[in-house]
């Protein structure tokens, strides 16, 4: 059995799931075992993307990754703007 997290960032929160999996499972199967949807947007395990039939191993973390809401450039325009 593989123990693995799946991570999903919501705007003002994130969720945790913690799973076990049998071998082989891939991230397909860890999102619908947590019972999250997930298409459309980028996957990924410990910060490097992956596609959804990648294989997941023990102590994996799952992450699903939103959009955007704006640029770093922007971001950081909006911050300088606010602070004069």
């Amino acid at each position: 059995m593989l123990r693995i997290e799946v991570v999903q960032a919501l705007p003002g929160k994130a969720s945790i799931v913690r799973l076990e999996l049998p071998d082989g499972a891939s991230v397909r199967d860890a999102l619908a075992a947590a019972g999250i949807e997930w298409q459309g947007q980028k996957l990924g395990v410990f910060g490097e993307q992956v596609a959804p039939d990648a294989r997941v191993a023990d102590g994996d973390r799952v992450e699903i990754y939103r959009p955007l809401e704006m640029d770093a450039r922007e971001a950081r325009r909006r911050r300088v703007l606010k602070k004069r």
